[in-house]
């Protein structure tokens, strides 16, 4: 079995100039080791959640948690069900100058949690930083962001805590 990276670019494909990393997540091999590669430089860093954005950070966080032995955090977008109080921030615009209203159940995190963001693309980082300020509205701390693909300036990512990508979108050709 290959690294996660070559298992990656191996599956990675552009259909109709959209991204598609579906095929990575199809294969069990290659989820398996794309999950163990997130997460890697955090194990023993005191990561007490895994944070992640709906959607596909649903399906990264909640696997590199379970990977990490600690709980998932849910980040929704828009007004879907999630009861509770709720911690809310919009967005700066994103690649496609969307905002994005992002949620955080209150009680899903406390002052002692130190969070691990997880997901499978940053390019402007906006919504990064929205969770980011939505934790520390909570008390909590973002203690890193861990993404299968950067395409996020230097200066983004120096306010995301540590910083760890798979690859660089400049490595998945067009």
């Amino acid at each position: 079995m290959g690294s996660a990276r070559e298992l990656l670019l191996e599956r990675f494909r552009w259909v109709d100039g959209h991204a598609d990393m579906w095929p990575v997540f199809r294969d069990g091999q290659a989820f398996k080791a794309v999950i163990a590669a997130l997460v890697e430089p955090f194990r023993g860093k005191g990561i007490t959640a895994v944070c992640g954005i709906e959607s596909r950070g649903f399906l990264l966080g909640g696997a590199a948690a379970m990977e990490l032995g600690v709980g998932f955090v849910a980040v929704r977008k828009g007004a879907g069900m999630f009861p509770g109080e709720k911690l809310v921030r919009e967005t700066e615009p994103d690649y496609r100058k969307i905002r994005h209203a992002l949620r955080l159940q209150r009680a899903s995190v406390g002052q002692a949690d130190r969070l691990l963001l997880v997901d499978d693309w940053i390019q402007t980082g906006s919504q990064a930083l929205a969770v980011r300020e939505l934790l520390e509205e909570a008390g909590a701390k973002l203690a890193g962001c861990s993404v299968v693909v950067d395409e996020a300036s230097t200066d983004v990512k120096a306010v995301l805590g540590e910083f760890h990508a798979l690859v660089g979108s400049d490595e998945l050709g067009r």
